[in-house]
């Protein structure tokens, strides 16, 4: 016989596929199994026995029907048999063994109905077409692929560690506190009175070594390498996702070859219903041979017929069997909604509310998953959950940077705090709260930061930067803030980069503000009221305001420092700012201003006031800076200004003054009457000469000629005794006055870009100059004695 082994590769697939076979494709499978025995079975019988039997029929000698030289051969056929004993029984044919197996085929050809000679290889045919439809899918190029990788990420996700934490811990389940119940459970099933029976008694002894399960540190501990592995799954089912949703090839092939089997199974049975009747014992056959054998009518017998004829009646009930089951997939696959697939269930039972619904094929082949078992989806859907993910994020991160590695990364800032700095991580390491003795926070580029109530541990945290970060607050870590938070630095690109509960830090004293903003809500980002803030004292906005927002306003009555960086937009508005009459220092940095503002002119507190980069040209309005009377700090640097008016005299109470990189050609006497000053760069202009008033600031010890045209210095420059810097460098000076010896106090010094050929030796005379502070070309320098040298390279 043939073995039904050797028919195994039609519906063949790997054992892993076996998830996405439904019961009704298993059973079919099994039925397809039993129809091929049928088929080989009745092929076997076909090739090893005998098909038919034939034997002569006589016929009459009636005239009509029997021609002449058929009746001289019956005639004498009919002497012979008379001649014959009489102890002999039957007719004699006359026909030999050869004869009668010539006559066997030609009756078996011509007589046979074809139904009955092909059955068993009909039933052969039609049960590998049904198998191998059965499995198409499975080895059709265009599914087969995305099959296999559904299957592998199915049982990686299956069998992951993260998986079973991920369902008791995002859930809200705490691990330790289910091992509690389950062990006071095994306590009060345990201590049950004699009279409660003994089947309490057994279910309690059969929960205590599950109780030990549970509490193995190791169930609940997840290392590096799985946590790795986890986030690599959580990558891979997100882009499958995002490459299955596309289309719905996947289930177009399984509708399309169950419609097969169903159009198959319609056609068989009407066929077959039609010729099974047809499979006959007894078959009469009528073939032209009498010259070769002297008869032409036969009766013939089918040894097949009766077996092939019960096969047949079985093969109709196991196809109309197969047929049902194929008419239900179909209703199976119309009538229910297979290209979606929601995780409701799923989002009920663990709490993970945040597992998204899916679609085509990803959802298709997750209905074929819960015909299997619905556990598998259930263990899937954890790595479509970002809550998940987020989760395992954040036990990664606690890996690689512990609080060790974290305390090494400790720096102190410009403000004397104690800051750690973290830059592009996927989040934030809960081990930062670890560090009791943090001052300072800077998180740059961090999406998606949650602060947990744990950051209540840091009693001395005081700073916190966000840098383009998204940042979440737990209500404890909001009541901590509230409560400590001193200084806050914001730079955002959007509005979930501005924080809402930074408008609830009462006790916030510096706010630090970098983005677009606007007074406008339907054009950008807005800046609410500041009202709550009653602390608040500095306030820095990096931005591209028109006018000055109402929500400044709500600060001014506590405000002293108000920094603006418009980023080249015109700040037209400046109304507001005399509302601020506590500022004691301003900026209005690139604003475009044309003039000074009028509007400042009301702040008598003011003692600092910036007004770089902008467009001023003349600066008339400054006689109007003398009703400042605390004014002690100008910069009016990085403009376009051409000349000082002689009104500058009257800021007396100046103490610095900048006006570098302007276009200054000439400077009045006049500046030189404000004796306070200890402060003037007069760098980056066009300035040729530098008058003698210059000696009355005896208070100066700093100032800067850089980058001008000068040729000569006054010898009253160094009647500025208290000069500690003086930059004179990229200027045209040939000779430097041995004057210079005045200047005891002087540590720094700048002459490079001049015209000197040497320098004098008074140069000696200031002890305090060394050689890192006097700025010279080597060759000059070697042009003083050799002691002198020494003495300044001495440290």
């Amino acid at each position: 016989m043939i073995p039904v082994m050797e028919f195994r590769q039609f519906s063949e697939q790997q054992p892993a596929f076996r998830v996405l076979k439904p019961w009704w494709d298993v059973f079919t499978d099994y039925l397809s199994v039993i129809m091929l025995m049928i088929g080989v079975f009745g092929c076997t019988l076909q090739v090893m026995q005998d098909k038919i039997i034939c034997l002569p029929q006589r016929a009459s000698l009636s005239p009509e029907n029997t021609s002449e030289v058929e009746i001289k051969s019956l005639l004498h056929l009919q002497s012979n048999a008379s001649a014959a004993p009489r102890e002999m029984t039957g007719l004699k044919t006359d026909l030999d063994l050869q004869q009668y197996s010539f006559i066997n085929q030609m009756c078996y050809e011509k007589a046979l109905h074809w139904y009955a000679k092909y059955f068993p290889y009909l039933v052969l045919i039609h049960t590998l077409v049904f198998m191998v439809c059965s499995n198409f899918w499975f080895k059709f190029p265009g599914s087969s692929s995305k099959i296999e990788h559904f299957i592998s990420m199915l049982g990686k996700c299956f069998d992951s560690p993260w998986t079973t934490r991920a369902l008791s811990e995002v859930s809200g389940e705490n691990p330790e506190e289910k091992d509690h119940k389950k062990s006071g459970t095994s306590r009060s099933n345990i201590a049950v009175s004699p009279g409660e029976g003994s089947l309490e008694k057994t279910q309690s002894l059969r929960s205590i070594p599950e109780k030990i399960v549970v509490e193995k540190p190791s169930a609940s501990v997840l290392d590096k390498k799985e946590g790795e592995q986890a986030k690599a799954l959580f990558e891979k089912v997100k882009k499958f996702r995002l490459h299955v949703e596309e289309g719905d090839i996947l289930y177009l092939m399984y509708v399309r070859q169950t419609v097969f089997k169903v159009f198959k199974f319609l056609l068989i049975i009407v066929y077959n219903s039609c010729l099974v009747n047809q499979v006959r014992n007894r078959v009469r056959c009528e073939v032209e041979i009498q010259d070769m054998t002297g008869y032409k009518d036969f009766e013939c017998n089918h040894t097949m017929a009766h077996l092939f004829s019960k096969l047949s009646y079985c093969y109709l009930c196991l196809v109309a069997v197969y047929g049902l089951t194929s008419l239900y997939t179909s209703y199976w696959l119309f009538y229910r909604s297979l290209k979606e697939y929601s995780f409701e269930y799923v989002r009920q039972e663990t709490g993970i509310n945040d597992i998204p619904d899916v679609k085509n094929d990803f959802a298709f082949m997750l209905h074929m998953i819960d015909q299997y078992d619905p556990l598998y989806s259930k263990r899937f859907a954890v790595f479509l959950s970002e809550v998940s993910e987020n989760k395992l994020k954040q036990l990664n991160l606690n890996h690689e940077w512990t609080a060790e590695k974290l305390r090494q990364r400790l720096q102190t800032n410009p403000n004397n705090r104690l800051e750690l700095q973290l830059f592009m991580l996927p989040g934030l390491p809960d081990t930062v709260f670890e560090l009791t003795e943090l001052q300072s926070l800077k998180l740059e580029i961090i999406n998606n930061v949650t602060i947990p109530a744990s950051i209540s541990q840091l009693e001395d945290l005081q700073e916190l930067s966000l840098y383009q970060c998204s940042l979440k607050l737990h209500t404890t870590a909001t009541s901590f803030l509230k409560e400590n938070l001193k200084v806050l630095r914001v730079k955002f690109d959007d509005n979930r980069e501005l924080p809402n509960w930074m408008y609830g830090l009462r006790n916030l004293e510096e706010l630090y503000l970098t983005g677009s903003l606007s007074p406008d809500a339907s054009k950008n980002i807005v800046l609410e009221s500041l009202r709550e803030m009653k602390c608040l004292k500095t306030l820095s906005l990096k931005t591209n305001l028109t006018k000055i927002p109402q929500s400044i306003v709500d600060v001014s009555s506590h405000l002293q420092r108000l920094y603006l960086q418009n980023d080249g937009t015109k700040l037209v508005m400046l109304n507001n700012l005399k509302k601020m009459a506590n500022l004691i220092e301003l900026e209005l940095v690139r604003c475009d201003l044309e003039r000074i503002p009028h509007a400042i002119f009301s702040l008598t507190s003011l003692q600092e006031l910036d007004l770089k980069e902008n467009n001023l040209r003349s600066i008339e309005e400054i006689l109007s800076f003398q009703h400042l009377r605390k004014l002690t700090c100008l910069k009016l640097w990085y403009n376009g200004i051409m000349y000082i008016p002689e009104h500058i005299k009257k800021l007396g109470s100046l103490e610095r003054l900048y006006f570098s990189h302007n276009k200054i050609e000439i400077l009045p006497s006049h500046l030189f009457l404000c004796n306070k000053l200890r402060y003037l760069d007069l760098s980056n202009n066009d300035i040729r000469f530098i008058p003698p008033e210059i000696g009355v600031l005896q208070s100066l010890q700093y100032f800067s000629v850089t980058c001008n045209k000068i040729e000569n210095l006054p010898d009253e420059l160094f009647f500025c005794k208290k000069l500690k810097t003086l930059k004179l460098g990229k200027n045209s000076l040939s000779i430097l006055s041995p004057k210079i010896s005045y200047l005891a106090l002087l540590t720094y010094l700048d002459l490079k870009g001049n015209h000197f050929e040497l320098l004098p030796q008074e140069l000696g005379s200031c002890r305090a100059l060394k050689r890192s502070g006097l700025m010279v070309e080597e060759t000059l320098f070697q042009t003083l004695p050799s002691d002198v040298r020494d003495q300044m390279k001495a440290e």
